[in-house]
């Protein structure tokens, strides 16, 4: 549900804790110089949140044939996306007097925060994956407080995203999680007596492809499947080496793909960063954040993250450029 609350406020869904409240026209004419942009605004908000049933693609079309300022409403349902994702920092971007709230929540503190994510990252694959995610964070924490003595928030946002993408949801993590004893205990707590489970799966290899659609078809498997669970969760250790069964598809590829690019992204920012650069090296950090989801709906919040990501480093590396004028290139 989209409503507009009392003018310029935004507040998609409802109930508690499903309310979010924006000055979308104060925004938008902060961003874009007209206070109209805060209806494609709102509109992009909605659609990062998944609210509207329809493509980015669609959208841009639409207004394409509307003819009305065209490069202003795509760069608002822009802005607007972005603010679902990082609302703070759209804030700092439309305020640039002003900066965004230090974090007060106890989860943001860096060091727990690293020191949990080490721990997931050892059960996941083992203690190299997690030295290397310690190691990289501890450069940015180091270069961060360089610029920003006690600066916390782009090694949290490095931290968090980072962790993201290393510990992709692959079948050895699938296989893992439903078999290390949690899922069993939630079953028997909400299930009693004898109860026979079912697996809906689509394995990459086994798995055939719906002619009409292009995506995988689904199949059923029985109990067993949770004892071949077990076993497949022992072979984690060949996650990303060349007897990974499952690391040849396309999307296994990207995953691993994405790690590299996205710390030699971070390694390039790092050098130039300063305090008045910090709020948009976090933006850039929280790019990961739109890559949500599985198989095809993934590949296609992959590709709309990038081209945000592309956007966001020209305004790195030209920062004297308009950001209005960047987001409407990024969106034709």
């Amino acid at each position: 549900m989209l409503k507009c609350a009392s003018g310029p406020k935004l507040a998609p869904g409802g109930g508690p804790g499903k309310v979010t409240f924006l000055d979308a026209t104060h925004l938008a004419t902060a961003l874009l110089g007209d206070a109209i942009g805060a209806n494609l605004f709102m509109l992009g908000h909605a659609y990062q949140q998944g609210l509207i049933p329809v493509g980015a693609e669609a959208i841009d079309r639409a207004i394409d044939m509307n003819g009305v300022a065209i490069e202003m409403n795509k760069a608002a349902f822009l802005w607007g996306r972005r603010a679902a994702i990082d609302l703070a920092a759209v804030t700092v971007q439309a305020n640039p007097n002003h900066s965004a709230a230090p974090a007060t929540n106890d989860a943001d503190d860096a060091a727990a925060l690293i020191a949990r994510r080490k721990d997931n990252l050892k059960a996941y694959q083992g203690r190299r994956l997690a030295r290397r995610f310690g190691d990289f964070v501890t450069i940015v924490q180091a270069r961060e407080q360089a610029v920003e003595p006690n600066g916390e928030r782009l090694t949290v946002a490095v931290a968090r995203n980072l962790f993201k993408l290393m510990a992709y949801k692959d079948e050895y993590e699938v296989a893992r999680l439903y078999s290390d004893g949690r899922f069993k205990a939630a079953l028997e707590q909400q299930f009693e007596g004898d109860y026979t489970l079912a697996f809906h799966l689509a394995p990459p290899i086994w798995s055939k492809t719906n002619p009409d659609t292009g995506l995988p078809v689904k199949r059923d498997f029985g109990p067993w499947m949770g004892r071949a669970m077990t076993w497949l969760a022992r072979l984690r250790f060949l996650r990303g080496t060349p007897l990974d069964m499952f690391g040849r598809t396309e999307e296994r590829r990207t995953e691993r793909r994405l790690i590299v690019e996205y710390q030699a992204m971070i390694g390039e920012i790092l050098p130039q960063l300063r305090a008045d650069n910090l709020n948009l090296a976090v933006r850039l950090a929280t790019i990961p954040e739109m890559i949500t989801g599985y198989g095809h709906i993934k590949a296609r919040h992959l590709e709309e993250a990038m081209a945000l990501q592309d956007q966001l480093l020209g305004q790195w590396r030209d920062p004297g450029r308009d950001p209005g004028s960047r987001l409407a290139e990024a969106a034709e």
